[in-house]
């Protein structure tokens, strides 16, 4: 296979930046070792075809992501009273982490989409946009819906940690 060196390369020099917006993703770790393998599995299968590897790769993850969300929100069971949780951290910074976290699970996948690859991925618009199959006015529209529901649910110290 003529690809395969330059492939072994790419994933060598981009893996951990992929787990990492994998798990911003996600908010899992195991989740987003899963989501990064196949995502990476995937595009070994089209590397031929592949002209610009990592926005192709974030886009399979992001749509891979989206779709899983999709399965697991049909088989979601709302209860009256969440279930009992084990023991919480103390620790402050583990907190907040776990604040921002959550805050990132709970907007949409698109908009969690748009904010991790913006903000935390460090990408321009344009390049969301095309990551994401969508016009640069979507990718604006999410991103200010996205950071306003963060701004309502986090408070400003769990704000500060994010590099917004």
């Amino acid at each position: 296979m003529p690809g395969e060196d330059g492939f072994r390369e790419f994933v060598e020099a981009r893996y951990v930046e992929l787990l990492r917006i994998a798990y911003l993703l996600t908010g899992s770790a195991h989740e987003a070792e899963d989501l990064v393998q196949n995502a990476l599995v995937r595009t070994m299968r089209a590397w031929s075809r592949v002209d610009e590897p990592m926005p192709y790769v974030r886009r399979v993850m992001v749509n891979q992501h989206i779709s899983a969300w999709r399965r697991f929100r049909r088989r979601e069971l709302v209860t009256a009273s969440p279930p009992d949780t084990a023991f919480a951290d103390t620790a402050d910074a583990v907190a907040q982490r776990h604040a921002v976290r959550d805050a990132l699970r709970a907007l949409p996948p698109r908009t969690r989409a748009v904010v991790v690859l913006r903000y935390l991925g460090d990408m321009s618009e344009a390049e969301v946009a095309a990551a994401l199959g969508c016009s640069l006015g979507n990718v604006k529209s999410h991103a200010s819906r996205g950071l306003a529901r963060l701004r309502a649910v986090l408070d400003p110290v769990d704000l500060e940690r994010i590099p917004l």
